[in-house]
């Protein structure tokens, strides 16, 4: 049974039972059925709307699913990319972003945010030959 029918058998009920509305607890017994009355109602509304909204909703979902295996194909999301990316900070502006190898071997490029063009040297500045070190990512075996 829904709110909107259960007011309605309250409604029934009062008038069943002849609540004289012109008493005290009358009065106050009808304006509450017709304030349940009115919440009722806007609750259906709320209802039909929810509905209609989860259907519009559930049709994006599905369009989005079409446009992602479209775009994506057969992308397995547990596939491991051995691709790494490198954090570069302009020296210019301060800026941070991060850029790829391919990217990182072409030797340079501009600043996304100031233009700036950053030159990267991928030579190791360090003394020890079997460094490894985290600042240029070689390692100095022979």
């Amino acid at each position: 049974m829904t709110v909107t029918e259960k007011v309605a058998y309250l409604k029934g009920l009062a008038e069943g039972l002849s609540v004289d509305d012109t008493s005290k607890e009358g009065k106050l017994l009808k304006a509450v059925i017709d304030v349940l009355d009115d919440l009722a109602m806007s609750v259906e509304d709320l209802e039909d709307y929810t509905a209609e909204l989860t259907e519009q909703v559930d049709a994006v979902d599905e369009d989005l699913d079409s446009l992602e295996s479209a775009y994506y194909g057969d992308f397995d999301e547990d596939e491991d990319f051995d691709e790494e990316y490198y954090d570069i900070t302009c020296p210019n502006c301060g800026d941070e972003f991060s850029v790829d190898e391919e990217t990182l071997l072409e030797g340079g490029m501009e600043c996304p945010n100031c233009g700036e063009h950053l030159e990267f040297d991928l030579e190791c500045d360090c003394e020890d030959e079997a460094c490894g070190c985290e600042d240029c990512g070689h390692s100095h075996e022979d």
